[in-house]
C-alpha cells in the first residue's frame, strides 16, 4: 500500500461506531436460518471453496496489496489438530475475513461475524461456505450458533472472533471491548490465541504501509477462578497482549480523532 493523503474521522463512541464503508442491511437469523448443512455436497463444496478455490486469492491479495508480514505463525503449529478460538482488531474490509485463514492454512478457520456479513444478495451462500457463522437473532437461533461453534471446535477448526466488534479501517490502537465472547473457550476450554494487526512504514523512502501481523498464546481457562472471572481473565490476557503489539505501530493511513475531547 502506498501512503495517501491523511484521512480524518472523528469519532464519539469506542465500543459501538461503525466506520466499514459496506451499507448493508442485515437480515435476521432465526430459527429458520441453516447453521449446520447436512447435505454432504454442501460440505465438501464448502472445504474446496475455503481451502483451496479461494486461498490463492486470499494469498495474493495478502502479498499484493497489504505486503502482509506475519511474526509468530510457529506458535499455532503445535495445534494444528486442536480446536481453538482466535481474536484480532477489526481495522480491514475484506482482508479480515481471511488474514488469520492465511496463517494457520491448511487449518479450517470460521468466522463469527454480524448478519450484515450474509445478508448481500446473491453472495450470501458464498459467504457462508466461506467459513461465516452468524451471530444469531433469537433464542432457537442461539441454540443452533452453539452447536456450530460446538462443533467446528470439535472438528479440529479454528474459529476468529473481532471481540471489538465494528471495523475501523487502519486504526492503530486497539479499542476497549467486552469479556463476552470469551465465553466460548472457557466453556469448551479451549486454548486461545490472537493477532495484532500493525501498520508500519517500509521500502527505500519509507512511503509505502504494510501490515505486520503479530499472533500470540496460546492463553489457556485458569480452571481455579469462577467461569465469570475465567472470562474476564482470558480477555484482559488478550486485550492486554494486543494493546502492546499495537505499539509497533509507526503510521497512520487513517487518523481517528475523538470529538468528546475537542
Amino acid at each position: 500500500m502506498s501512503m495517501k493523503q491523511e484521512r480524518v474521522i472523528y469519532y464519539k463512541d469506542e465500543l459501538n461506531e461503525e466506520f466499514s464503508r459496506a451499507k448493508i442491511t442485515p437480515r435476521v437469523i432465526d430459527e429458520n436460518y441453516c447453521y449446520l448443512h447436512r447435505n454432504p455436497l454442501w460440505n465438501f463444496c464448502s472445504f474446496v471453496v475455503q481451502n483451496i478455490l479461494s486461498m490463492p486469492i486470499k494469498v495474493g491479495y495478502n502479498k499484493l496489496k497489504l505486503h502482509m508480514k506475519y511474526i509468530g505463525k510457529e506458535k499455532l503449529k503445535p495445534y494444528k489438530k486442536q480446536g481453538y478460538f482466535i481474536y484480532g482488531n477489526h481495522t480491514q474490509d475484506f482482508a479480515d475475513t481471511f488474514i488469520p485463514s492465511v496463517a494457520m492454512y491448511p487449518k479450517r478457520n470460521f468466522f463469527i461475524v454480524n448478519p450484515e456479513n450474509i445478508s448481500m444478495k446473491g453472495l450470501e451462500h458464498l459467504v457462508e461456505m466461506l467459513g461465516a457463522i452468524p451471530v444469531p437473532g433469537n433464542k432457537q437461533a442461539m441454540k443452533n450458533f452453539l452447536e456450530t461453534v460446538n462443533k467446528r471446535i470439535a472438528q479440529g477448526y479454528a474459529i476468529t472472533i473481532y471481540p471489538e466488534a465494528h471495523i475501523w479501517p487502519y486504526y492503530t490502537k486497539i479499542r476497549p471491548f467486552k469479556a463476552v465472547s470469551f465465553e466460548y473457550p472457557v466453556k469448551l476450554k479451549t486454548p486461545v490465541f490472537c493477532f495484532t494487526n500493525t501498520y508500519q512504514k517500509y521500502g527505500k523512502k519509507g512511503d509505502k504501509v504494510q501490515i505486520v501481523s503479530y499472533i500470540d498464546g496460546p492463553f489457556f481457562l485458569d480452571e481455579t477462578l469462577t467461569a465469570k472471572e475465567a472470562k474476564q481473565k482470558l480477555r484482559d490476557e488478550v486485550y492486554n497482549c494486543m494493546v502492546e503489539k499495537s505499539k509497533n505501530s509507526n503510521v497512520e493511513v487513517i487518523r481517528y480523532v475523538n470529538i468528546k475531547e475537542h
